[in-house]
């Protein structure tokens, strides 16, 4: 779902433009927003950002006046310092805040001024414009607010809005965390080639195309469910039959993923306190 310049706010602000902020920020400039109404503040900025926003033509670290969009990207802890922000959230202001663990109640009380909160829980591959992002939002959040805060979250990939804020830690465990276990995947596969025999550069090599070739077919697949794409793979009596026995067994991958993406919504619950 790309983000549609005219959908994007009149006025935005990024706080933080590390690895995810930063990740956004290109995605936004990619798709069409003009530089001339975005501001970041990152006081930390390095030269790629300090390059950047000399080619593009956005402001940094100049902000003088409430957006009617603010981003919140900085660490998480860093949110209790950041009082300064609060003059930026004003009753007119929708922020969206990607802060990992830090509820909409947490960030109401640190920018009471702010009208409408929406929270994000973006994932890594929004840094290539193929991420997945859950979002939730209080009760403040009008129509208008609601398609300027898709065309931002949309112009690094999909998106998914959960009635429910408890649920994003749900969100979390699956598609937050998701990523790694992914590349866990890969990681086991090419381990399993070694043990087969195959050496450790050629088996890397053909675990990590498999799972990208595998992913990109699923994208590309969208008219079929991952269980219809395993079934045409899957010839009976054959080799890929004889592998599912092992990993759909009564203990196999099943099982584990729902005790590892249990576990992540638990760590996520305690964090967010």
């Amino acid at each position: 779902m790309p983000g549609e310049a005219a959908s994007f706010p009149a006025s935005l602000v990024l706080a933080g433009a590390g690895k995810m902020g930063g990740a956004m920020l290109r995605g936004w400039l990619d798709a069409g927003l003009d530089p001339a109404t975005l501001s970041v503040i990152d006081p930390n900025a390095g030269a790629d950002l300090i390059g950047l926003a000399a080619e593009r033509g956005f402001s940094l670290n100049g902000v003088a006046a409430a957006p009617e969009v603010l981003v919140l990207a900085i660490k998480p802890q860093a949110l209790d310092e950041a009082s300064a922000l609060a003059a930026l959230a004003t009753p007119q202001t929708l922020v969206i805040s990607i802060l990992a663990g830090k509820s909409i109640a947490d960030v109401k009380r640190r920018l009471p001024g702010a009208g409408a909160i929406v929270r994000a829980m973006p994932n890594l591959p929004a840094s290539v414009g193929r991420g997945m992002t859950g979002l939730t939002a209080g009760a403040a959040l009008t129509e208008t607010q609601k398609k300027a805060a898709e065309a931002l979250i949309g112009a690094t990939g999909a998106f998914e809005w959960v009635e429910d804020e408890s649920l994003i830690d749900a969100v979390t465990a699956i598609s937050g965390s998701g990523p790694a276990y992914v590349f866990y995947l890969a990681e086991c596969l090419a381990e399993a080639g070694e043990a087969l025999g195959l050496g450790p550069e050629m088996a890397a090599r053909l675990a990590r195309a498999t799972v990208e070739g595998a992913g990109e077919l699923l994208f590309q697949s969208a008219d079929k469910s991952p269980a219809q794409l395993r079934e045409s793979v899957t010839s009976p009596g054959g080799t890929t039959a004889a592998a599912l026995e092992v990993l759909m067994a009564a203990d196999g991958l099943s099982p584990l993923a729902q005790r590892a993406a249990a576990a992540a919504r638990r760590r996520a619950q305690a964090l967010s306190g």
